[in-house]
């Protein structure tokens, strides 16, 4: 049965522009028999499912896992980075560095993350199958009393879910894009383009209407985390909200009164900086309203999370060998890595172990230099990796979340550590600084027999950002006590009892505002919020100055001194010393965990999170591979990662008599000054208008009837 339903779904097209408004509003038939697949539950369930696996398709390869996501969201921030040389991945750097300052777009070619089979065109697939479940739902007799009802029933939230996948991708178009044509009707091609800010509008008032009719996520046994809930639309309502009232990049060669809400008003803009490309940046004037609606349903989101939960303990006992966890944010991403539907998450996208493409933790992971089959972990490429001012500079030594989001070491791919030097490069060869949030290693059941297919889900939405995005909403509309207090319940838990210090971290940030978006850096390192962020907030010009100086100074400290300290304390040096150790034998275990207080000085448990699965052997022969240690020497000792030692001292001469072995450090970074300064927003000049959108190909360009803009060239 369900076979049947996909076919007669994946049939209906992409609509004609249509909207919850009048001055958008045209009609077309629906294309799917309302009576014969909303005739019962089992049938209205399935069609939803043939939906949800386009998302999760598109989702994975287009626009969160891999694609877009993977070519600028995790490589293009302040604090995020790309592990190769510039000019051997133009297809990614030129729209990560915003198109050198905008002067670039015009020439930039249509390359791999830019076909004519790409995000635009899986997530307008998105579209067409929740228009058709949407509209022959809204056809069918029953349709006013399922929403007439008062109450959530199967049907209603069936509907919701529907709702909220159109929104879901027309957010992600819209954050990729820019305007694209708005299409909620079945039967006759998008064409044209619609203002964003009145399909902003349009989804978030679809979105309160199915809201009180769902369920929230954890209600019954059918509503999973692997489902679009009441909690999650609460939480999208939110996000959305913030993202309409956030500053963006819009054209100028559009008209004066191109730009409507969603009643059809035109719109004035408070602008920053200057034109760029025949575009300008800025945010709706009538933003606050956006953020009183996000605050409202934020509110509701958090005080009702119903299965969600924020940990703010770690509610892991002391481990069997000895581990000492003590990490609650450490315990979110061992549950991913565990296969689990984490606590904390209200919605991930599901993944099978064995297939398809996963990209965690091939892409986003912390990285392998394994082959790409039968290997212990297999290649984990790690095309997203973290900018050492960031990680030197600007997280605190104490914050608990710094050695699960980054990592200084990967894995040779045959069940050793090693140290991952910042030459250009890829795998564990180069690169620099790997994520750290989902490693192989990690997995209780690590699938060896061949890369990118690990099973670990796509995280989407989790109550941290749900309590941040509240947080920043009462920070604008003048709740600064509210603000702090979600400000506070995400940093405490990062921290040692009594340091998190969350006053004087607001001080230091200059405004509660300020300090909720910084925050967000530390806890979503590496999982590609920091770039949108920093664009709708208007902080971006900012934050690419800052971290610009901070590795200018850093750079220059290392080719003058041979070392340079950073205001919080930490020192990165030319060099550091390494051996390789028997960690089991010494610690009973290979995999390390939280550091354990007072052992900051051990170089094998500081940094915490790294080592190595502990039994490879024995998941060897479960894959029916054979696996043995030649030498069981498996974990990296590390000395002088945060402060200095002098080549030339006693202390140097003793480490390398004690079997340390000098490694290159931070003079790779002097070395290839390039590749980590003039390249990190490569000639941004602070004030222009940021490119940070994709331009549309000529296939789309000739059937929906409209230009690219930005600079972009029309072929």
């Amino acid at each position: 049965m369900k076979k049947v339903i996909y076919k007669a779904l994946l049939v209906a097209s992409i609509a004609t522009i249509a909207s919850c408004n009048d001055f958008l509003e045209t009609s077309s038939p629906s294309v799917i028999d309302a009576t014969f697949v909303f005739s019962n539950i089992e049938t209205a369930r399935a069609a939803m499912d043939g939906a949800y696996e386009e998302w999760r398709s598109t989702a994975q390869n287009q626009v969160f896992g891999d694609g877009l996501f993977y070519a600028v969201d995790v490589t293009g921030s302040d604090i995020e980075r790309h592990p190769e040389a510039f000019t051997n991945q133009p297809g990614r750097h030129w729209p990560e560095c915003l198109y050198q300052n905008g002067t670039y777009a015009s020439s930039y070619g249509l390359l791999s993350y830019q076909t004519e089979s790409n995000a635009y065109t899986a997530l307008f697939s998105c579209i067409a199958k929740a228009n058709a479940i949407i509209n022959a739902m809204q056809s069918s007799d029953t349709f006013n009393s399922i929403m007439g009802a008062g109450a959530p029933s199967e049907l209603s939230q069936l509907y919701g879910e529907a709702i909220a996948l159109r929104a879901v991708a027309y957010r992600e178009l819209i954050r990729n894009y820019g305007d694209v044509p708005y299409a909620t009707k079945n039967g006759v091609a998008a064409k044209g383009l619609t203002p964003r800010d009145s399909i902003y509008d349009c989804c978030i008032e679809d979105l309160k209407k199915v809201e009180p009719l769902m369920y929230r996520v954890g209600a019954n046994s059918d509503v999973t985390k692997n489902i679009f809930s009441r909690t999650f639309v609460q939480g999208l309502i939110g996000r959305m909200c913030l993202d309409a009232a956030g500053y963006q990049v819009r054209r100028n060669d559009l008209g004066a009164s191109f730009y409507k809400d969603g009643k059809g008003n035109v719109l004035t803009f408070e602008k920053l900086g200057t034109e760029n490309n025949n575009s300008f940046y800025g945010r709706r004037s009538d933003y606050l309203t956006l953020y009183q609606t996000a605050k409202t349903y934020l509110k509701d989101c958090v005080e009702n999370s119903g299965s969600a939960v924020f940990h703010s303990t770690d509610p892991r006992s002391k481990g069997s060998n000895g581990q000492i966890y003590d990490n609650p944010y450490q315990y979110f991403f061992q549950q991913m890595n565990d296969l689990q539907n984490a606590d904390e998450s209200i919605y991930e996208y599901i993944m099978t172990q064995g297939t398809g493409n996963d990209a965690r933790p091939y892409s986003f992971g912390r990285v392998s230099s394994g082959g790409s089959s039968k290997a212990f972990p297999c290649k984990a490429y790690g095309q997203g990796r973290i900018n050492p001012a960031f990680y030197y500079g600007m997280f605190d030594p104490k914050d608990k979340r710094r050695d699960v989001s980054v990592c200084v070491t990967g894995s040779t791919g045959k069940g050793v550590e090693k140290l991952i030097p910042f030459t250009p490069n890829s795998k564990a060869e180069g690169g620099g600084l790997t994520l750290n949030k989902w490693d192989e290693n990690r997995m209780a059941n690590p699938y060896v027999l061949a890369q990118r297919t690990s099973g670990i889900h796509g995280p989407y939405m989790r109550l941290a950002e749900v309590y941040l995005n509240y947080a920043e909403a009462c920070a604008v509309t003048g709740d600064n006590a509210t603000a702090r207090t979600y400000l506070a319940k995400i940093r405490e838990r990062a921290f040692p009892e009594g340091e998190a210090n969350t006053d004087a971290f607001i001080t230091s940030c200059g405004s509660m505002f300020n300090a909720i978006i910084t925050e967000r850096a530390f806890e979503f390192a590496g999982e590609g919020d920091r770039r949108w962020t920093l664009v709708r907030t208007g902080l971006l010009p900012e934050a690419i100055r800052n971290i610009k100086e901070m590795t200018y100074k850093m750079i220059q400290g290392l080719k003058t001194n041979g070392y340079y300290t950073f205001s919080n304390g930490n020192t990165i040096s030319n060099y550091v010393y390494t051996k390789l150790v028997d960690a089991k034998t010494t610690y009973g275990y290979r995999l390390t965990t939280q550091c354990p207080a007072g052992k900051e000085n051990d170089p094998v448990l500081y940094p915490g999170w790294r080592g190595q699965n502990d039994d490879w052997e024995a998941i060897a022969t479960k894959n029916g591979l054979s696996f043995t240690y030649t030498d069981k020497k498996t974990n990296l000792a590390i000395k002088g990662l945060f402060n200095y030692i002098d080549p030339s001292s006693a202390e140097a001469a003793a480490l390398v008599a004690d079997g340390y072995a000098k490694a290159d450090w931070g003079s790779k970074i002097a070395s290839y000054e390039d590749e980590y300064y003039k390249y990190l927003f490569y000639d941004y000049d602070y004030t222009k208008a940021p490119i940070y959108l994709w331009p549309y190909t000529p296939n789309i360009i000739s059937t929906g009837g409209f230009t690219n803009g930005y600079g972009f060239a029309q072929k």
